[in-house]
């Protein structure tokens, strides 16, 4: 049971006998927040709430993520093409025409990117919040956390059975203080068992590293077509105390968009709009606004 801070009423989209969850508040422009690894559209209730007054806001749960259906491997892929074919059946759903903007986050950001060098011609206005959307950036390499979690023998054990990635993101993943134990709650209790716990191991074991991996071709189409948004205005708000999206990759995003406004916050982490939602929030209201 969700608290009043997430006050909004969830609509679902069938994708093959597979139900996805989302939220839609508000009207006018629409505004897709597309969230990471492991959390769900809970992380966006600020931003919904501060958004919905003035937009349509839409944030869905990916299949296996929060309220959606949590399909086993054997009749859900869990690709990155198919998260991709997901949130595009999801925009031409609920807003098949017109501009859109995107907000995204962690996975989010290579789901909501690829789709937006795609469909560069709908895409109005972008905020980028650590995440990536090209390879690693040269010298950098995989945490020891996710590469354990890749593990073929220890990944399940340490990601489905104790929970751990689930359990050490909700406390690692804020610096300025730990989460409220509700909140803390509300971002494991999606993920309560190991039939649950399917997509959060997917997405650790399917990152792309190098070529042969699947949907490493897809990063590096999506990094060629990143050129396509140049001329999109964007806002990279950056936790600089990210373990996994740290400084280098927003010099990367910065490289790429050197017209891109960014707001990099030395004291924030991974979950930087459970850090910082208090000032970062009304700044990206603001850029969506102008």
């Amino acid at each position: 049971m969700v608290g009043p801070e997430f006050p909004f009423t969830g609509k679902r989209l069938d994708l093959d006998r597979v139900g996805l969850h989302y939220i839609d508040e508000g009207a006018g422009h629409p505004v897709f927040l597309v969230h990471g690894n492991p959390t769900w559209s809970y992380f966006y209730r600020g931003l919904i709430a501060a958004l919905k007054p003035s937009f349509r806001v839409i944030a869905p749960d990916h299949i296996g993520c929060g309220r959606s259906d949590k399909p086993s491997l054997r009749t859900y892929p869990y690709t990155l093409e198919r998260r991709i074919a997901d949130f595009d059946s999801l925009v031409n759903t609920v807003a098949p025409t017109g501009p859109v903007s995107l907000v995204v986050h962690d996975w989010g950001g290579m789901i909501g990117t690829t789709w937006a060098t795609r469909n560069a011609n709908r895409v109005e206005k972008m905020v980028v919040m650590n995440t990536a959307a090209f390879p690693l950036p040269a010298g950098k390499k995989l945490p020891w956390q996710l590469w354990l979690g890749r593990n073929p023998v220890l990944g399940p054990i340490l990601i489905r059975g104790l929970n751990l990635f689930c359990r050490g993101a909700a406390r690692s993943c804020v610096v300025r203080r730990p989460l409220d134990p509700e909140v803390r709650e509300q971002f494991l209790a999606p993920y309560n068992s190991w039939a649950n716990r399917v997509a959060v191991h997917q997405f650790v074991r399917t990152i792309p590293l190098r070529r042969g991996d699947p949907g490493f071709d897809i990063i590096n189409e999506t990094a060629s077509g990143l050129s396509r948004l140049a001329e999109k205005p964007m806002l990279l708000a950056w936790g600089l105390r990210d373990f996994v999206f740290d400084g280098d990759f927003l010099a990367e995003w910065q490289r790429r968009f050197p017209k891109a406004r960014t707001v990099a916050l030395a004291d924030a982490g991974h979950y930087l709009l459970e850090d910082a939602g208090d000032e970062l929030i009304p700044v990206i209201a603001q850029f969506l606004s102008s």
